[in-house]
């Protein structure tokens, strides 16, 4: 469970935000920073244990605070459920006004060997899980003239990764939605947004280093790879998911009230943008 909840502001008090993969990793850490902002957070997860304990988490941590976390079981993939959860999400807590695309899988393999299944399953929930949560939130905001998307992508987006074909094609075309969504409902005062995280200390990223024996994963990912065409981090270390979870923040709130169709990268400089 992610140690760092941000001293409460109430920045987000009274506002009502749907995180999804907030089960762990980055979603579990913009799931806790908008809750002690004041927000009331839709925590979803397709695993219920995760986001159950996560609201058990904050209820101990944070009970007088201005905010709260409640979980509901989601999966992105399946667009009736969105809708029904959205649905319920609204009549229990009120009109969504952030939404926060997180969940996301990762299927590793070189191009020319990787199986239809991985292929489709990264695209299940990486690309149309967005669309779907995106389509049942954005329509709603828009008819009410506010709200704020933010699509938690990658930095594999914009640049080649070898065996990563598959997450980095998923996560650009959930990056061009969503700044296609942004355009059409900018009118509307709806904001679209994505953050784009390099190397993060999440399970995820973790299960990449499961077959090192020298333990040097952490270390390998810093320094670099010539031989697979991969830049170290130039700020020397890996980021936390609160790093995230604060460029989240900052582009859901109303400091960045004119700011829409951006992608973020928040990388330590490792894609040299």
């Amino acid at each position: 469970m992610p140690e760092h909840i941000p001293d409460g502001t109430g920045e987000f008090a009274g506002r009502t935000a749907l995180v999804t993969g907030a089960g762990q990793g980055i979603g579990a850490s913009v799931a806790l920073s908008l809750a002690a902002a004041g927000a009331h957070v839709a925590a979803t997860d397709r695993e219920p244990h995760g986001i159950e304990a996560l609201a058990t988490e904050w209820r101990a941590r944070a009970a007088d605070g201005p905010g709260a976390v409640t979980p509901y079981v989601l999966d992105v993939t399946d667009a009736d459920a969105v809708t029904r959860t959205v649905d319920r999400v609204e009549a229990e807590l009120g009109p969504l006004d952030i939404l926060v695309n997180v969940a996301g899988i990762l299927r590793t393999g070189p191009a020319t060997e990787l199986a239809d299944q991985d292929w489709a399953d990264t695209f299940a929930v990486n690309t149309t899980g967005v669309f779907h949560t995106s389509r049942a939130v954005a329509g709603r905001m828009a008819a009410r003239g506010s709200g704020c998307v933010v699509t938690v992508g990658s930095n594999a987006a914009g640049i080649p990764r070898s065996g990563m074909a598959a997450y980095a094609a998923s996560k650009a075309a959930a990056t061009m939605f969503t700044k296609c969504l942004g355009l059409e409902v900018a009118r509307s005062g709806v904001r679209c947004n994505v953050v784009a995280p390099g190397s993060t200390d999440t399970p995820m990223q973790r299960g990449m280093w499961a077959d090192d024996p020298e333990g040097r994963g952490e270390r390998r990912v810093i320094d670099g790879d010539p031989a697979a065409y991969r830049t170290g981090i130039p700020l020397g270390r890996i980021a936390e998911p609160r790093d995230i979870a604060e460029a989240v923040v900052f582009l859901a709130s109303d400091r960045a009230r004119h700011i829409t169709l951006q992608e973020l990268y928040v990388d330590g400089g490792a894609t040299l943008r």
